[in-house]
Formats: C-alpha cells, structure tokens, sequence
C-alpha cells in the first residue's frame, strides 16, 4: 500500500439531486449483445488467480484478526502508560525493566496504599462474549513484600463480569494466569488488575494479555475466528503478507523485519506503524504463514529491499538484508534439521510451510530498486529455484533479471476501472506474467459501496479474458477497524464483536468460488451510446492551488441569471474562501470549490476572470453541477500545470472527456467562457477555443466467460455498470441445442451507492436463483449497477 494522490472528492454543501440521466422520464431499455465460443478450447486460467492482500493498516492485525485484547500489553508504546489507567488511588508510570531484553525493556510500575489497580481498555473497549473463556496472563514482581493479585473483566458501565485470583507476586518476576468466563457480552469492557497488600506496595508489570480461549482452528496466539472464517469463505488462492509499506517502513528504522517477529512474544519488537498506532508483531512471520495454511492458501512473502519511504541501505551493507530473504525462506520450506528449519519446527509447524512466492520490496522503482532487485533475484535463484520471484511496477520495472511475474498496482474512480476492462488486451504476451497485487475503487466509493464493486468486477472480467497475461490479482486493503479507517475503503470492516463484507467483499469471493479453469473468447456489443444534456449550475474551485475569480457571468438563453463582479453570492465550501474585490481561495486543498445556480440550467454560457496566486496547478471551472458527486469541470493546469481537460463526474467517479497539453502562469489574469448546447461543450481560454466535445455515456457492459473442467459447467460473469437495466442477448456458439439449467448469483442494490454496515451488514450482497433456458440462445435482464454470475450445467 502506497501514499498515493488519490484526488477524493469533498463534501459540498449543496442540495442532492438525480444524476443527469435520470432527471427526465426513464429511457427505454436498451438492448446490448454477448456472444461465448463455449466449444473453444480457451486459456488456461492460473489457479492462483484470485488471492488476498494482508496489510498491518486499519488495526488489521493488532485490534483486529489478531486475537489480543489488550493493548500496550508490553508497555513498549512509549514513555508514558498508553492505554493503562490507574484506580483506587495507584499511582503508574514507565519504568526499565530490569533485566531488560532487546525489545523488552520497559515495565510499568505501580504504586498504592493497601489496594490498586490498573485497568487496560483495549482496542476501543475489550470485547468479550458471555460465556467464553478468556486467558489472562501477566509476568509481575513486588518490590514491598507479598501481593495478592486479581484480574476482573468490568463492563463499561462498572459491573463486574468475571474475576479470578491469579496469585502472589514476591520479589522475583512471576508469571500468573488465571481463566475468565464473562457473564455478559459487551464490546467496551476492561480488563482491570487488582493488586493488595499490608502498607504501602509497588508492583511492576509487564506482558498482560488477555486471549479468547476460542481461536481459529484454536491456535495458540491464534486469530479472531469470525475474521478468520471470512477471509476462508473467500477462498483465497493465496495471501500476499504482510505488506505494503508495512514492510517498507517511513525509514529503515521502522521497516519490517521478519526476524524479529517470531519467538516469545514478550520478546518480538514492537514498532511504530505508519499508519498511526505501534505494532507488536504477535502476528508475526510464522502466524502469517500458519494463517495462509489454516485458510487454505499459499503464502506470498513481501521482503524488504533495503529501502524505506525516506531512506535506503547502501549497497556494500545489502548482503545482511539479502541473507534475510534467503533465511525466511528456509524457515518456511527448510527441513527441521535445517537453521531455520528447526526453529519452525521447535514453534510447532516441523512440516514445511511451501513458501513458493517471494515479492522484492514493495512499490520501490527506479535504479537504486534494480540493483538492489539484482542481488535479491540472484541470490534466491541459486540457492531456492523453486521459489518465483515477482518484481514491482513502480515507474516500470527492472528487465533483469526478469521477474516471474511483475506487480501492478492501482487505487483510482468507477471510471477508471470500467475502462481499464479492456487494459490487458493489448498487452505484451512476451513479458513476464502480470500480478495486480493491490487495487480497488477509491474514489466516488463512499465507504465501500455497490459501484465500486460493480467496477472492480467490470475490470476482473478483463483480468479473466487475458489469463494468458494476469496470472494472481488481489484486492487492497483486507480489512479496518471502523475506530481507525487509516484508507478507504476496505473488504472487511469490524468492530470488537462484529463485523461485515462490503460489496466489494461480496464481488471477490463471486469470482474466486467461480473462477473456472479455461477463459472462453467473448465478444460484447455495448448498447448506442446516448447523448447526455448538460444542465446544472456552475461553480470554481482549485487543487493544491491558491486562485482568485471574479467577473463571473451566466446567461441561459440569452438570459442573464447570474451577474458577480466579486463572486460573493456563490456558496462556498470550507474556510478556506475570502472576499477581497474578488472571491479568493488560500486553502491548499484537493478540489475545494464555491458554486451557484440551478439544475435546470442548460444551453448556457459562464465566463468569468481568473489569477493563480500560488500553487502546483491552475482552476477547477465548474459547470452542469446536479449534485455534490455530479457535474462537469474544466480542469486548466490540471497534473502538476501540464494539462487542461473537462472531466465528467458521476456518482463521485471522474473520468477525463477531453484534454490536451497546457499550462497556467502565476500573477496574470485569465478570460475564461464555457458554453453548453445540449450534450456539446466549448471551452475558451483568452479566446481561444481549447477544448470541445460532446457528452456521452461510456459503454457499460463486460463479460468474461470461463470452464470448470471438473464439473464441465460453463460460468458467465455478466457486469452492467449502468444506471439503467440492459437486456442482452446471449449466443453461446458451439454448445448443444435444448435446455439449458444451472445457477445464477445477482449482486446488486436499489442505488449504486448503497452500502453494507455493522447495523445493516448485508444490505447489498448476491442472491441465488435456479437459471434456466430453452437453447444456448437466451435474452437476459440484468439490472441496474449489478454483477451477474451464470453457471450452467453441461
């Protein structure tokens, strides 16, 4: 996962209204084409093709699938007692351990008169199930003679649910345990250690923890079994782990280490984590590779390349970073005999794990990744030949040696995805194979809803057309924490207790449980491409960019309906706007904008005057504005001021409609006039006409078909990213005349930013119905902003 410059669109306080195409009657239901040569032999279809993506982002791991319920167990999350409150009366602080080990160096001391306490609150509240049985454990000492010592599990509102005694601390470090069974179940409980003695005591603690009892498939220092069961019920051909830029780290200091994310818990490195919270690494290396083999999935292993966000290692200090691949490999396929191999053996796997997938380094590129790609590749072709190595794509990638496969990766809008259906069909078969190792919908997406999914799924057909070159594909980011969203969206968002599949989730696990084994040639005829009308208000904005406007001016035919010299009567997002003789904007924000008008505004002209005070770009001119996601927008200087384009917004998804070369200078005004005749648009820049063009839908309709050569069925994903339902008429070439029967699965919603929620977790999720038709030529409806799965028997 990258800090990518994803262009989200803000919030505009203004009222909603219907998309453009819907603000008139309903169109009548337009008919597009598929035609499957079912009798084709196909491509093969890589079994790997569909995994998952584990990232430590969102309290993926720790607060998350990780079971831990206490957080700081160690007290390694700085100076101070995060996440640790003293009662009755104790006074905490951080002290060092002694004696102290690598990563274990500090203890948290306890001072109280007779009776303390110190409560930990977990990861928002200690979620705890009534009934279960939960592992307390604790290492203490008593500085001041004999300490009884209790643990309790207190409901957020001060009942006791559960308590155990867990002994006596002396003056040596002593580890207690005990087990609770809560009476109740509540997601914002605390645990609270309860410490007395005759006078005055001083206790020092350190590694708390508080485990379910219950994990998945009941590991020790096991995973969240309801998280665990979804990431299962996907079933992942493989898990790419544990990173993202995890693993690169903001420097070296902070980059991911295998090596010291195994052994005894209390002695793993707990580090800061990029994405705002510190790490313990209790998922570490050979809980990562268990989890990948407890869900039925092959591993694939993200290493450090020896470069951060912020830094790199040299190349004459490289060989212990290479020697740190070569090592997790032999830990994870090494006889137990072996280094490494016995020290997995002697964590409880002595059978190898079948580490097959190796990734150089996460998102690095240019020549300082090449050459440190070499020594990597070199390296493990030599010593394992039966482990492939994938390269990344980071403004291209390195040719040698050649990778076995290569890894994409891609965060963008609807728009972007519903084209990118047909990217791979020209790509070079020559090269190594493609992995899209991480993209999703981030734009126009809400937190997570059914357009996004719909277009992932229009780009997965195009993955499954061209299995001769998209080999692997996984989705990012797995999961969030609703209390710590560091992206958005996700696949699967959880509280303490509960949790949920967006609709994206819902579009993964349709494509993997019917992936097929055989890619069919399909062809789609799109339905006409209909002129849109632009009609809407106007507006201006900027991006990173400091600008002014003035002069502005509406007619609507021939009618003036808006006159502003200064800008003052546009409604203005945000604080960031001025008025000053002209309407100025001094914010630095992403796509921050000011509008006016009616949505029944068509057959305009806008002309206005604008200055680039400072900033990286030039003005954001607004125009068919229907609603805060929906509108047009002339982009000048758009790119880093390389660019002017118009975009269409729909939905909150832009697309570029038109562009070309061009920049914006600083300090000098500008003339600048839009004019709309139903779906056409000029744009003029001091005169000259820049850009023209007429709006129209996009096309909306992708299929891929597959083979499953075990059950002989043949599988049809259907993907309508349309606001309106297509009728299509299917021609399955080569297959027997008569009936036809099967399964169909719909994925769908009554609006294309309907969303799932802990409250509502399956508001948008498939359904299965019987299919059936009378030949291999059939009509089918498929609705609106919907994906489709046919599997028919043979």
């Amino acid at each position: 996962m990258a800090f990518k410059e994803d262009r989200m669109l803000p919030t505009l306080a203004i009222c909603a209204m219907l998309h453009p195409a819907l603000q008139d009657q309903r169109p009548e239901i337009q008919t597009a084409a598929l035609t499957v040569e079912a009798a084709a032999p196909g491509k093969p279809i890589d079994p790997r093709l569909y995994g998952i993506f584990f990232e430590e982002i969102n309290n993926a791991g720790d607060g998350g699938i990780y079971a831990e319920l206490l957080r700081n167990r160690s007290f390694e999350d700085g100076d101070t007692p995060n996440h640790w409150k003293a009662g009755d009366g104790s006074a905490i602080r951080i002290v060092g351990r002694q004696p102290a080990t690598r990563f274990n160096r500090r203890a948290l001391e306890v001072r109280f008169g007779g009776r303390g306490s110190v409560a930990n609150e977990g990861y928002w509240g200690v979620a705890v199930r009534s009934g279960c049985a939960y592992d307390l454990s604790v290492q203490a000492r008593s500085l001041r003679g004999r300490v009884a010592v209790t643990g309790r599990i207190v409901s957020e509102k001060g009942a006791e649910l559960a308590a155990a005694s867990l002994g006596e601390l002396t003056d040596q470090w002593t580890d207690l345990s005990a087990s609770l069974r809560p009476k109740a179940t509540d997601g914002k409980a605390r645990l609270v250690l309860e410490f007395r003695t005759a006078g005055e005591g001083l206790v020092q603690v350190d590694h708390a923890s508080l485990f379910p009892k219950k994990t998945f498939r009941n590991r020790k220092n096991g995973l969240r079994p309801d998280l665990a069961q979804m990431l299962a019920d996907l079933k992942p051909a493989f898990v790419r782990f544990p990173g993202g830029c995890w693993v690169e780290g903001d420097t070296m200091a902070t980059a991911y280490r295998w090596k010291t994310t195994i052994g005894p818990l209390f002695e793993r490195r707990t580090q800061p984590n990029l994405w705002g919270y510190q790490s313990t690494n209790g998922l570490g290396f050979h809980e990562y590779l268990q989890m990948a083999e407890d869900i039925g999935a092959e591993p694939l292993f993200v290493i450090n390349v020896g470069m951060a966000h912020r830094d790199h290692v040299p190349m004459d200090q490289m060989d212990e970073f290479v020697q740190d691949a070569l090592d997790a490999i032999e830990y994870a396929n090494g006889s137990a005999d072996s280094k490494w191999g016995a020290l997995r053996a002697a964590n409880g796997h002595p059978k190898p794990f079948g580490l097959r997938l190796i990734e150089i380094g996460n998102e690095n590129g240019g020549p300082l990744y090449a050459e440190r790609y070499r020594l990597f590749v070199e390296a493990i072709r030599a010593r394992h030949p039966e482990v492939q190595v994938i390269a990344n794509v980071w403004g291209g990638y390195p040719r040698e040696p050649q990778a076995d496969f290569i890894d994409e990766h891609y965060y963008s809008n609807p728009e972007f995805f519903f084209d990118a259906a047909t990217k791979y069909d020209s790509y070079d078969r020559k090269g190594p194979k493609v992995y899209v190792g991480e993209y999703a919908v981030t734009q126009g997406c809400g937190q997570g809803n059914l357009i996004a999914a719909v277009a992932e799924a229009a780009f997965m057909t195009g993955m499954e057309r061209n299995s001769d070159v998209v080999a692997m594909a996984s989705y990012a980011p797995l999961f969030a924490n609703v209390n710590h969203k560091g992206w958005n969206p996700d696949l699967i968002c959880f509280d303490g207790l509960r949790a949920y599949g967006t609709p994206s989730y819902y579009v993964q696990k349709l494509f993997a449980h019917n992936r097929g084994d055989r890619s069919l040639p399909v062809r789609v005829q799109q339905p006409p491409a209909k002129p849109i009308a632009i009609r809407g208000g106007v507006g201006v904005g900027t991006w990173h960019t400091q600008a002014e406007y003035r002069a502005l001016k509406v007619t609507v035919g021939g009618r003036t309906v808006l006159d502003d010299p200064t800008g003052a009567t546009l409604q203005r997002e945000g604080s960031t706007w001025s008025l000053n003789g002209a309407l100025r904007q001094t914010g630095n924000g992403e796509g921050t904008r000011a509008v006016a008008g009616r949505r029944d505004w068509g057959d305009l002209e806008f002309s206005l005057q604008a200055r680039k005070v400072s900033g990286d770009e030039g003005f954001l001119i607004l125009f068919g504005v229907t609603g805060q996601n929906d509108y047009l927008w002339l982009n000048l200087g758009g790119w880093g001021n390389s660019r002017h384009a118009v975009e269409h917004a729909t939905s909150g998804a832009r697309r570029v409609v038109a562009d070309r070369r061009g920049s914006i200078e600083t300090g000098r005004w500008y003339d600048i006039r839009v004019e709309t005749r139903g779906p056409r648009y000029r744009c003029y820049l001091d005169g000259e006409l820049i850009l023209e063009g007429e709006l129209r839908d996009t096309p909306k309709v992708f299929a891929s078909a597959t083979k499953d050569l075990k059950t002989g069925e043949l599988i049809l994903k259907l993907v309508n990213g349309a606001l309106e339902p297509v009728r299509l008429n299917v021609d399955l070439k080569g297959l027997r005349e008569g009936p036809l029967s099967g399964s169909v699965e719909t994925l769908t919603s009554a609006k294309p930013t309907d969303e799932n929620s802990l409250e509502e977790p399956r508001k948008v999720a498939p359904h299965k119905t019987p299919f059936r038709a009378n030949g291999p030529k059939f009509e089918r409806r498929l609705p609106a902003h919907s994906v489709t799965v046919i599997r028919i028997r043979p």
